[in-house]
């Protein structure tokens, strides 16, 4: 059990928005949300999924729609205590822990204000290690465990309860209200106890996502005698895809979600290649000259060719220089049931899934 101070909370927002694969909203936002709470309410505190007790009771608190809204759409502080209301009251006891239902710059962020507003922990575990579009994608769909029930507000106080007949149904259903409310809202939903936490969640990735974001912002601070491009492979233990410059950014938002194509022209020793990758939220895959490199569910993570901070899809312009590395993804995801989940088929693009580092032939960087 620790407590998050100011230097952590943006070091995870940096971190979480690298895992995030494009997706999962500006960490910038995310992580003045999370400040701004600890500095009015106090300190969120982290467990450890290991000290929960199997019979304790936790659930996600997220932000469910397109999160290019959420910059003009804010949360007003309000909604941590709806939930957790509705929640308590349907469920018929109170709530030990909460925790993060993904890796990204604000659902790994908005569990760091709630846990500063209410007064309960986070656990250091989410159901993704990742960001995914839809909210049935979460490991626990793996073992079972239902999304529901999961309560729903925006920022004017509308609140709804759901109780569906499957995960993809809470998907469904909670996505309409969605749209109805402006494109984005809170979300409380996946109630769980310790031991199917412990079993079936990704479990350290609060950790995790702090470490990267502290390397990130150190990058070039670092004495390991390698470059900082090297350096930045060896830690994030990423694949190298592509270096170019954006020429384009196709994207609309549909349904909630931000769809979009960025295509890139090859700098450096990439120059005269060309390449794009293809989101929905996030990255989806990456194509270079014709060939296919890596899709969902391995992270397509795009960042600052100087910087190697994260760039998320809403943040993708003309002109930027980036960097598009793969990640490995959590190993449910690999398998039959998790790909039958988040699989490239399942989001429209023709071909089977491949693991990145098959794909890139082995391409990590040998240093």
């Amino acid at each position: 059990m620790r407590k998050l101070d100011i230097t952590d909370i943006e070091d995870i927002a940096l971190g979480a928005a690298l895992l995030g694969a494009g997706g999962g909203g500006d960490p910038y936002i995310g992580k003045l949300i999370a400040i701004g709470a600890v500095r009015e309410k106090g300190p969120a505190v982290l467990i450890d999924p290991e000290e929960l007790e199997d019979d304790a009771q936790v659930l996600a608190i997220a932000m469910m729609g397109a999160p290019t809204v959420l910059a003009e759409k804010a949360i007003g502080g309000n909604e941590y205590r709806t939930l957790m209301n509705m929640m308590t009251q349907f469920l018929g006891r109170s709530v030990d822990a909460i925790y993060p239902i993904e890796a990204g710059g604000v659902n790994s962020m908005l569990p760091i204000a709630a846990s500063a507003h209410l007064g309960i922990p986070i656990v250091d575990a989410d159901g993704m290690g990742r960001a995914f579009p839809e909210l049935q994608m979460v490991t626990f769909t793996i073992g079972g465990i239902d999304s529901c029930p999961m309560a729903l507000t925006d920022e004017k106080g509308n609140c709804v309860l759901y109780r569906t007949i499957s995960n993809k149904w809470t998907e469904e259903l909670a996505r309409s209200v969605t749209m109805s409310c402006g494109g984005a809202v809170s979300v409380a939903l996946y109630p769980m106890s310790g031991k199917q936490m412990k079993e079936y969640g990704v479990l350290n990735i609060l950790t995790r996502s702090q470490k990267l974001g502290e390397a990130i912002r150190t990058v070039k601070n670092q004495d390991s005698g390698l470059s900082p491009e090297e350096h930045f492979l060896r830690f994030s233990e990423g694949y190298k895809l592509f270096r170019g410059k954006i020429t384009d950014v196709r994207r609309e938002t549909r349904g909630a979600f931000n769809f979009g194509r960025v295509l890139l022209d090859g700098t450096g020793e990439y120059k005269g290649r060309s390449a794009y990758v293809d989101f929905q939220n996030e990255n989806l895959l990456a194509c270079v000259d014709g060939e296919i490199l890596a899709t969902v569910p391995d992270l397509i993570c795009i960042v600052d060719a100087e910087t190697f901070s994260p760039v998320t899809t809403d943040a993708l312009k003309y002109g930027k220089r980036v960097f598009v590395i793969g990640l490995q993804c959590f190993g449910l995801w690999r398998t039959p049931a998790g790909l039958e989940l988040t699989g490239p088929r399942y989001f429209g693009c023709e071909t089977d899934y491949i693991p990145v580092e098959e794909r890139c032939k082995g391409g990590q960087a040998d240093v």
